[in-house]
């Protein structure tokens, strides 16, 4: 493609993006599609002679369009959002045109220094001290990852990258069931094993963990000659939104000389707004934690903010330096692969710019302000109901229920049966998860774009489809 048809299509396409969220609201949200029905519709080989730009653009709005899940629906009520502001879609723009690799300094050093910079804007914003530093990484699994690497390296006296694990002490890791799924695949993936992966019992309305039964079983552990090696600690965890006592894991991890990771991936980026922050309080204690501003924020997938408070703890357990990758002649500057997993690094920090400069804080509070408000509206008026209940209270913007009307004892295949009926209407989009064995329906507001009215509409369509007579 020469630059001129490169440049026409760029506007086309960027048309054809306004016009694509300016309807979304009239687009079923979860993609309506059978398993197999895209793939049947694609070639079984690639093309041996080129094909014209017209009609590859017509197969993707044929074909892939609507295989499509609209994570940017203003009714995505699912999982949790991955927004994508549009000014944040335009630095990305820039991006792709550059196409730098940027893992290291010299390789861009515009793209490091930054880095640097927004992760300091980022830092300062949800209130953490000073004493933080901060790297982007592609997602808050990478995050946590490279945290367990970090606590499995100090336990083990900075040997396991070098000597393996065989032969030594079985590492023991703490944390409660509320966690997300990516801290078991970072045990398994560092070697520790999910056996040494050990739960702790959660208690009262957050779900915390109880700091008296992560005593003991540290304690425990040290008794039957175990290493214990560090706590993953949650802050709005994906099921329910638990959140542990930061400020007591740290206690507790600070007897034992032990290494904190908090998760705090989707709620971390309330912590913009001040009146929140006692969600996490404590956390000025942990070693490291992580949030996604590509969830809450508006930064396009990926951009993952993993905050440490000792960086050479990080790079001492990640950096490999041979020769072809120093930076000669130019003392003290940062190369962020030695910070992640990954070798290369994209330009990730240019669409943060453009984010936080565009609308400015005060504005991306107002908005996490409303999504939480019209969350706990919408929980109030389910609980009026006389056939819901609501089975966890809101952690900002995100609660569960279900349906309940007497006389019904299979409540579990109830609501999962309403659920299915729920997305496949289309008009909201919902997921369930497991409380205490019970299956519930989860809610939660984040999308960009959101309107009290859409949250409307999720109580008329939740209670419409709910109240349906059976077919």
């Amino acid at each position: 493609m020469n630059w001129t048809d490169f440049a026409g299509w760029g506007r086309r396409i960027a048309g054809w993006a306004a016009d694509y969220h300016r309807t979304l609201r009239d687009r079923p949200v979860r993609a309506q599609v059978a398993p197999g029905e895209i793939l049947d519709a694609l070639p079984a080989a690639a093309p041996e002679i080129a094909e014209e730009m017209e009609r590859i653009f017509a197969d993707f709005e044929k074909i892939v369009l609507p295989g499509m899940t609209h994570w940017q629906h203003p009714r995505f009520f699912a999982y949790f959002p991955a927004n994508a502001a549009p000014v944040s879609m335009l630095a990305e723009q820039l991006v792709s045109a550059m196409a730098a690799q940027c893992m290291l300094w010299q390789t861009s050093p515009a793209a490091t220094e930054l880095e640097t910079r927004m992760m300091d804007w980022l830092r300062q914003a949800v209130g953490l001290p000073e004493s933080f530093t901060g790297v982007i990484q592609d997602s808050a699994s990478s995050a946590t990852l490279a945290a367990v690497l970090t606590m499995r390296e100090r336990a083990l006296n900075w040997q396991g990258n070098q000597a393996g694990l065989s032969g030594q002490p079985r590492l023991r890791v703490y944390s409660s069931n509320e966690v997300h799924t990516s801290i078991d695949r970072a045990i398994w993936i560092s070697g520790i094993g999910q056996d040494n992966l050990v739960r702790i019992p959660v208690e009262g309305p957050r779900r915390a963990m109880n700091p008296d039964a992560l005593r003991a079983a540290i304690e425990a552990d040290l008794a039957a000659g175990h290493t214990p090696a560090g706590i993953i600690a949650c802050t709005g965890g994906t099921g329910v939104g638990g959140s542990d006592d930061v400020a007591a894991v740290v206690a507790v991890a600070r007897d034992h000389g032990l290494y904190v990771h908090l998760d705090a991936a989707w709620a971390g980026a309330a912590m913009i707004v001040p009146e929140f922050r006692d969600l996490w309080s404590g956390v000025d204690g942990v070693d490291s934690m992580v949030f996604n501003p590509h969830k809450w924020l508006g930064a396009q997938f990926d951009c993952s903010a993993h905050f440490v408070r000792d960086p050479e703890d990080l790079v001492r357990t990640l950096a490999i330096r041979p020769e072809f990758l120093k930076t000669h002649g130019h003392d003290g500057v940062v190369n962020y692969s030695e910070w992640s997993i990954p070798l290369g690094r994209r330009f990730r920090a240019l669409k943060l710019w453009f984010l936080l400069r565009y609308h400015g804080l005060e504005d991306l509070r107002g908005r996490i302000r409303n999504h939480v408000a019209w969350s706990v509206t919408l929980a109030g008026r389910l609980r009026a109901e006389p056939d819901f209940e609501i089975t966890s209270e809101p952690v900002l913007s995100l609660f569960t229920f279900r349906h309940a009307p007497a006389g019904v004892d299979d409540l579990d295949t109830l609501n999962q049966t309403l659920v299915d009926a729920i997305n496949d209407d289309g008009r909201i989009y919902l997921t369930q998860t497991l409380l205490e064995g019970r299956k519930v329906i989860r809610f939660q507001v984040g999308q960009f774009d959101c309107t009290a009215a859409d949250v409307d509409t999720a109580f008329d369509v939740i209670t419409e489809i709910a109240r349906r007579p059976p077919i």
